[in-house]
């Protein structure tokens, strides 16, 4: 059953844009996935927070994917073996970044909450 995943990549900044495109496709086709079912954010060439090596830039990519999880440690092991990939992270993606869905009960709890202390000013 596939997994809803997300990937951030570190490409060496002096790639060109063309061969960074080319290495997204053939890390996706190693998922086995076509091109309209990953969600691709590029981010751009952008300063590192610490230097790797000699390397103060880097280009950052996020993907987002659903995929079995049987293919990531090809996937994986394609990304540790390619010199144009600085760092990566393959995370679940469970959902967007902020707080948490809450559930009805925590809803009415913070409802409750929000009440009494209208009623105590």
């Amino acid at each position: 059953m596939p997994r809803a995943y997300e990937a951030v990549y570190i490409f060496d900044s002096t790639l060109e844009d063309t061969a960074i495109n080319d290495k997204l496709g053939r890390f996706n086709g190693l998922l086995g996935l076509a091109e309209g079912n990953v969600k691709l954010d590029h981010w751009g060439r952008r300063q590192l927070a610490y230097p790797i090596g000699p390397r103060e830039n880097g280009y950052y990519v996020i993907a987002r994917f659903d995929a079995e999880p049987a293919t990531l440690p090809e996937y994986e092991r394609a990304l540790k073996l390619d010199e144009g990939v600085l760092r990566y992270l393959v995370t679940i993606h469970e959902h967007e970044v902020g707080a948490p869905p809450m559930s009805e009960e925590e809803l009415a709890a913070a409802r409750r909450r929000e009440e009494d202390d209208e009623d105590e000013d």
